[in-house]
């Protein structure tokens, strides 16, 4: 039951010096952002579905706790399987699957992916369709009330110290924050700082 905060994504050469250090190679990016960060969205899988061996090397990069958000832009129901069974490489370093969804509703759609899902897989539905406006039986990207967790993406830097603040007033966990990425390392910058006004807002003990 935690409150994961993080970027979409991590390997950006241009976070070198301001967030990466000077000299850090990119094989190396990975393994310095899991020990500031608990949680990264993997945009790549959006655009190809990387080897068993891939997601088996990000997977041994990060320490225990780290959970990869992956995503997947579904086209339709036969890309499901075999991209559930590369992710199961990722172990207990599986977050939850981002799965964007551009077509209009469809009931019989959502219904075969939740059972070829199963019950153990957090999904996170990024609906690019009004048509699916007040759907409440599954979890929708950047809705603040959605249970069992919530999937918030922060896509409009940039962000106040104000602005900040309140936004960390309003999480409560299980959620998931992600920053967009930029050239600028300004990402890792807005986690870091919302890290640190959640937990300056948190009771003691």
């Amino acid at each position: 039951m935690r409150l994961r905060i993080g970027t979409s994504g991590w390997s950006y050469p241009s976070w070198r010096p301001g967030f990466y250090p000077p000299g850090t190679a990119p094989a190396e990016f990975l393994a310095f952002y899991a020990r500031r960060f608990d949680t990264v969205e993997l945009n790549t899988t959006g655009y190809r579905l990387p080897a068993s061996d891939q997601f088996r090397r990000w997977a041994e990069a990060v320490p225990d706790g780290f959970r990869f958000a992956p995503k997947l832009a579904l086209a339709h129901l036969g890309q499901l399987p075999p991209f559930l069974e590369r992710l199961g490489a990722l172990g207990d370093r599986l977050g939850p699957l981002r799965l964007v969804v551009q077509q209009a509703r469809d009931e019989r759609l959502l219904a075969s992916v939740l059972e070829a899902a199963g019950p153990g897989l957090e999904l996170a539905f990024d609906f690019r369709h009004d048509s699916w406006r007040g759907v409440d039986t599954v979890v929708a990207v950047n809705d603040p009330v959605a249970e069992p967790f919530r999937y918030l993406r922060l896509r409009e830097p940039p962000y106040s110290e104000a602005a900040l603040a309140a936004f960390a007033s309003s999480l409560r966990a299980p959620a998931y924050v992600y920053f967009r990425h930029e050239e600028l390392p300004t990402a890792p910058e807005y986690a870091r700082r919302l890290q640190e006004l959640v937990s300056a807002g948190r009771p003691p003990g």
